[in-house]
């Protein structure tokens, strides 16, 4: 194929993805997503389709993907998420802290899934620990290397 055709070659567009989550109960993972967490149920059969604003995931009972599965959430205003959360009761694990990459906190599920709900980060605030999936903190030093209680790594 000559360097013309392949300029003029339609390229897939990809278009949004819809993380899959792993759930124990569906039900009650519904009823947390929506009444905690403030998303909308899209629809609801042998699995639920839930979504806020641009963000949607799948709960699946039982099946594909592990509980504990860790996903990334972009929002314009992580304090204004965090607010409403402390309302509605959603289990916080750590709450918005500014990082180099963003300001950001993390919400549980019932099955632990870990929603990292971030916006942009905030230059004129310090940075502060970073909580990893076995809950230990880890604090950035001077030289950019990460530390924990426990020392290095």
């Amino acid at each position: 194929m000559s360097q013309a055709r392949q300029a003029q070659a339609p390229k897939p567009l990809f278009e949004a993805s819809q993380p899959i989550l792993r759930v124990a109960n569906l039900e009650a993972s519904v009823k947390y997503y929506v009444d905690a967490l403030g998303f909308r149920l899209d629809f609801h059969e042998s699995i639920a389709s839930i979504s806020r604003g641009r963000c949607a995931f799948l709960l699946v009972q039982g099946d594909q993907g592990n509980a504990g599965s860790w996903v990334w959430v972009g929002v314009n205003d992580v304090d204004l998420v965090h607010a409403e959360y402390l309302r509605s009761g959603a289990r916080i694990r750590q709450p918005p802290t500014n990082f180099p990459w963003a300001r950001e906190m993390q919400v549980v599920d019932l099955d632990g899934n870990v929603l990292r709900i971030g916006s942009e980060s905030q230059p004129d605030q310090p940075f502060g620990p970073w909580r990893d999936m076995h809950g230990t903190l880890w604090t950035q030093q001077a030289d950019g290397t990460w530390v924990t209680d426990r020392g290095n790594g």
